[in-house]
């Protein structure tokens, strides 16, 4: 072990948005957006070369940079180098939902040196001078086996360094996120969707290892693709990527049920959730409206009675 204490902020944003997810967004939009999560407290910015091939990191470095740099904490992710795009002919990165031009591509790199390419690259484009926090992206969709053997042992090494503060990995599926504490020394995992308040698949294999290792929970994608983002969520909403299995939308009907009685709003649910659990550091939402930043930060700071949990779990919806 060579970790150093560290901590991070307990509501992050995750500046997906602003490398234009889903949809376009004005220099000067994305400038609002993230003018209205610091104006809400928010201190902890997550990013990605992944996010619109750059344009996330260009766009929140330029925002930090005009804020003093000990107040916030920033992370980035490596695993994919962008590289000039030989087939570009004029088109959008829409495959990947942004809507970017499509002059970069993303390629897979996990060795030693393309993990300390893809940190340069990022610290260029963010113009900051550190990164306090960089995860691995998306091992499990690449080669889990050889982010074991060389890109942890590298994020290591550039922790020891003082390169970083603190590393991590970020991931979707329950069993890369598992093999990757146990079998590396990590300071976080980011959880993207297996730890939330409508399914927590997480619970069985990644929380004991976190506890076991001494290793933070940064949970990501708390709305579940949107469907525990508004008080009453409705049957034509998106799960993944199409619509709500039966058994999904009966067991939300059930929660939504709780809060009915309690006269709790869901989404304030969603994102206090994964905080009751002490090894949870932190909770990371996106958005591409300062409205909706400022919403957010309003219902992670809502009051939620005990009763409400407790009737959850006696309900088994949630895990005692």
């Amino acid at each position: 072990m060579s970790r150093t204490e560290w901590n991070i902020p307990a509501l992050g944003y995750g500046a997906a948005n602003v490398g234009n997810l889903f949809r376009a967004l004005t220099d000067a939009e994305a400038w609002a957006v993230l003018e209205a999560a610091w104006e809400s407290g928010i201190r902890y910015y997550d990013t990605a070369p992944h996010y619109g091939l750059g344009l996330s990191e260009r766009r929140l470095g330029a925002f930090l940079q005009t804020k003093p740099r000990d107040e916030f904490v920033v992370s980035t992710k490596v695993g994919r180098l962008l590289r000039a795009n030989p087939d570009f002919d004029g088109g959008l990165d829409t495959d990947n939902d942004f809507f970017v031009p499509n002059d970069l591509q993303r390629v897979w790199d996990f060795s030693d040196a393309g993990i300390r390419t893809s940190l340069d690259e990022s610290r260029e484009r963010l113009g900051l001078d550190r990164i306090d926090l960089v995860y691995l992206h998306d091992p499990e969709r690449h080669d889990l086996d050889l982010a074991l053997a060389e890109a942890f042992p590298a994020l290591e090494q550039l922790r020891a360094e003082g390169a970083v503060s603190a590393i991590g990995v970020g991931a979707m599926t329950s069993a890369a996120l598992a093999r990757s504490v146990r079998e590396a020394d990590l300071d976080i995992v980011m959880i993207a969707g297996r730890y939330t308040l409508l399914e927590q698949p997480a619970v069985a294999q990644v929380l004991p290892a976190c506890r076991e290792r001494g290793t933070g929970v940064v949970a990501a994608s708390v709305f579940n693709s949107g469907l525990l983002a508004k008080a009453e969520p409705t049957r034509d909403s998106r799960y993944e990527y199409g619509g709500v299995p039966d058994d999904i939308w009966d067991r939300l009907q059930r929660i939504v049920a709780v809060c009915r009685a309690h006269d709790v709003l869901l989404p304030a649910a969603a994102m206090q959730f994964p905080l009751r659990d002490a090894v949870t550091r932190s909770v990371v939402v996106g958005s591409s409206r300062p409205e909706q930043v400022r919403q957010n930060a309003a219902l992670a700071a809502a009051e939620i009675p005990a009763a409400f949990w407790d009737e959850l779990v006696a309900e088994d919806l949630i895990p005692e």
